[in-house]
């Protein structure tokens, strides 16, 4: 492609030079000076631009074949002169609509065909055939990007987001393109005579040792607390019961605030949210963060105040905090339903379960269980046995034995359902929780779980979602504007402490990252380079090695061979069954990786008396030290009139003609300072070191 100088093309337009160099360069165009060259598809497009359009507008129509104005030269050359008289009536009209008054008849039926043109549009489009598309040119389209700023040949792409706001400019709707995955995740809108009543999902919240696992426990009859290390739960369970004949279905969402993420998650799926304050505690702060989240799901609360049989319950304080977060009580006014209950005793649960049918009644909740079935996967995990298994909480349709599914950007087939007590079952309903076994890999918690027609739809949009995925993360690591660019090297200042995380369920995994990359700072950055469920495996060491990390198991054990490699390769695992210990351990290591602080230790200040020149050594200044003292090597600032005028080092020390390491208050001394003479009498030197101080986050 030929190129054009800038000087001459300025020549050419009659411009300056300097006001077409600036135009290039806020068009992005590299363009420096003058001398600087652009290609002639940029050029063409600047003499359009500069072309001078309205004087072509106000030439009558018998001047077409004058030769001396650019925009007649360039439609002479079409063929025929037909065509010439009828593309500058196009054109001449098209302009002269700009400055004159339309015609009501004129303008309606231009906008009602301008209105009925809708393009469907990938995620990126090339230049050429989105002009093709819009039915303008080439050029026309470019100049467009050129004054968004994005500088884009007609054989590049540009993203869906600039191809809507050029055709938003041009008043033409656009509509992305659906591939086969996005129509099968898409919404469908059930007809209301489909709908039948559904169970009610029940998220049970609130802070930790409260009680949430005990009274879910005294409604299930079952004792889940004891299988929990050190008495927390760890991940989360979703259990079915039954009461007068209605079922409810209960999730028991971890309350110790490094499980936040998983909480959200539960909170997300929910109808009613029940929020467990202990009577004796009140609100706390994983309480507060627990009805937050239940706002922001838009989701019912009912509050349990838990231990109400202990001597130090005081209900009524309780009521008077929840006040203070927006939930006003009922007998006090408001609208939040409370029940009193004791979980360990089993008192006011029957009140509690009439409460949770009663609000589920006025919510009004149904869905169609005569449909394929789509669900939220509540925990995933890989079994060694059963290979991964998803607990699905299923919310519209029905999910059997045999269905053909995918799950996030994996597909399966239902090899086995098995249900919250572990029976196993042929189909599972609207609000059922359920193991899904015959997914080809572990899914991640929150993915949705659609059921398609055939195994073979399944793997088809399986492999469309993780190309889509793979396309997201190449851009994210190939992209780079000039901002990342300065950001990243202004990041090599930033310490890492490199992480993998090996956890026995997949919402633990997700729990403990969210937690770990909170004690990031500004300048210790907490970087989980992979995160898995299952056993710690040689894969994982060498990946540990080269990228110089440390290796995290929660509830899960290395496998031999890969303990082996671990030693050889000199690689840190760290085993761990409660959360507390873990982020003890990893506030401990980020503290030895913060930089020290610096604080400054003054020794001492000498005043200078009188200045000697020294052959070979330059100034030595004649001190007298008015306190602390004087040592060697030490750093030192010259003060005159309190301002400092150097600061450097000393180095040199003399009393007398001997050379000493420190002179005490009160005696007279010699001082001499590395490249700096400029010393006066009167000068105060002052002495002092900086004291290293380990930080801690």
């Amino acid at each position: 492609m030929s190129k054009v100088r800038v000087y001459e093309l300025a020549r050419e337009l009659d411009l300056e030079s300097k006001i077409l160099v600036d135009f290039l360069i806020e068009l992005g165009a590299d363009v420096r000076n003058h001398m600087s060259t652009i290609d002639e598809e940029i050029a063409d497009m600047v003499r359009e631009h500069y072309s001078p359009e309205d004087d072509v507008v106000d030439l009558p129509v018998k001047k077409i074949d004058d030769d001396d104005t650019p925009r007649q030269r360039k439609v002479k050359r079409r063929s025929g002169d037909e065509e010439v008289e009828k593309n500058f009536r196009a054109k001449k009209g098209k302009k002269d609509r700009r400055h004159k008054p339309r015609g009501r008849r004129d303008y309606g039926s231009q906008q009602s065909q301008v209105e009925k043109k809708v393009l469907t549009l990938p995620e990126s489009v090339t230049v050429k055939d989105l002009a093709e598309k819009l039915s303008i040119s080439g050029t026309e389209l470019i100049k467009r990007l050129m004054r968004l700023g994005v500088m884009a040949s007609l054989t590049q792409s540009i993203e869906y987001e600039i191809a809507e706001i050029i055709c938003g400019e041009l008043n033409v709707e656009v509509k992305p393109e659906q591939d086969l995955a996005d129509q099968v995740f898409a919404e469908v809108v059930d007809d209301p005579e489909n709908l039948e009543t559904r169970p009610p999902v029940v998220t049970i919240m609130g802070h930790v040792d409260h009680g949430k696992t005990t009274l879910l426990d005294s409604i299930r009859k079952t004792k889940v607390v004891a299988t929990e290390a050190g008495g927390i739960t760890q991940h989360i369970g979703a259990y079915q019961v039954t009461y007068k004949g209605k079922e409810i279905t209960f999730l028991d969402t971890p309350g110790h605030e490094a499980f936040t993420a998983m909480r959200s998650r539960g909170a997300k799926v929910t109808d009613i949210a029940i929020l467990v304050v202990a009577a004796n505690d009140g609100v706390m702060p994983q309480t507060v963060e627990a009805i937050n989240h239940a706002k922001a799901a838009g989701v019912p609360i009912i509050v349990a105040i838990n231990k109400i049989d202990l001597a130090a319950a005081n209900p009524d304080r309780v009521k008077q905090e929840l006040t203070e977060h927006g939930l006003v009580v009922e007998e006090w006014g408001g609208s939040t339903i409370t029940v009193p209950v004791s979980a360990l005793k089993g008192e006011g649960i029957d009140e509690l379960l009439e409460m949770i049918l009663l609000v589920a009644e006025m919510e009004e909740l149904k869905a169609n269980p005569n449909r394929p079935a789509r669900g939220t996967v509540i925990e995933a995990q890989l079994d060694k046995g059963r290979g991964p298994v998803a607990t699905v909480l299923i919310s519209n349709g029905t999910l059997r034995v045999g269905d053909s599914f995918v799950v996030g950007h994996h597909s399966g087939r239902v090899r086995a359902m098995i249900s919250d007590t572990g029976e196993n079952i042929k189909e599972a309903g609207p609000s059922t929780p359920v193991e899904v076994l015959g997914i080809s890999e572990v899914p991640a918690a929150g993915d949705q779980l659609v059921v398609v027609e055939s195994e073979q739809v399944a793997r088809e949009v399986a492999a469309i979602r993780q190309a889509k995925l793979r396309e997201q993360k190449m851009a994210k690591t190939s992209r780079v504007s000039l901002e990342d660019l300065y950001e990243r090297i202004r990041e090599g200042d930033v310490k890492e402490l490199n992480l993998i995380i090996k956890a026995d369920v997949q919402g633990s995994a997700e729990a403990i990252r969210a937690s770990l990359e909170k004690l990031s700072t500004d300048e210790v950055r907490v970087k989980v380079i992979h995160q898995a469920v299952g056993a710690v495996s040689e894969s994982d060491v060498h990946l540990a090695a080269t990228a110089d990390a440390v290796i995290i198991g929660f509830n899960v054990r290395p496998e031999p061979n890969a303990r082996k490699e671990a030693e050889r390769e000199g690689v840190d695992i760290r085993l761990y069954r409660v959360i507390y210990d873990l982020l003890d351990d990893v506030k401990a290591a980020m503290s030895g990786l913060l930089e020290p602080e610096f604080k400054e230790v003054v020794l001492g200040r000498a005043e200078v008396r009188q200045t000697f020149r020294v052959p070979n050594l330059g100034t030595v200044a004649g001190c007298y030290v008015q306190e602390g003292k004087i040592t060697r090597n030490a750093e030192a600032r010259v003060l005159r009139d309190n301002v400092i005028v150097h600061e450097g080092k000393i180095s040199s020390l003399r009393r007398f003609k001997d050379d000493v390491r420190e002179v005490a208050h009160g005696y007279e001394c010699g001082i001499g300072l590395e490249k700096f003479n400029d010393i006066k009498d009167g000068d105060v030197i002052e002495a002092f070191y900086m004291e290293k101080i380990q930080r801690t986050l």
